[in-house]
């Protein structure tokens, strides 16, 4: 076989390999890397975010702000304190809507 069609053969091989469906990153950034899983009480919550799981991160996240410290704390969604807290958060504004 022709070396110059060797050439061009492996050269068209790796063009069309390419780098189709390659993550951009392979490392999984969750922003909790600790949960504590003791009681919030609701009154003290400033701000409840749930960020559900994705590509950068696997598991569902819970991040809770306190009102008068600003203080952010990771809540873990498994623990029954914190689901009994969801439940509080959810009827209470389920109760405010007209």
């Amino acid at each position: 076989m022709n070396p110059s069609a060797v050439l061009i053969f492996c050269l068209i091989l790796l063009s069309l390999s390419g780098t189709q469906g390659v993550p951009l990153s392979r490392t999984v950034r969750c922003l909790c890397i600790k949960t504590d899983d003791g009681p919030v009480k609701p009154r003290a919550l400033g701000k409840l975010e749930i960020i559900p799981a994705s590509q950068s991160c696997p598991r569902v996240e819970i991040i809770a702000t306190m009102k008068k410290s600003g203080e952010q704390k990771c809540l873990n969604p498994e623990s029954e304190a914190i689901k009994s807290l969801l439940k509080a958060v959810s009827q209470k504004r389920s109760k405010r809507a007209p």
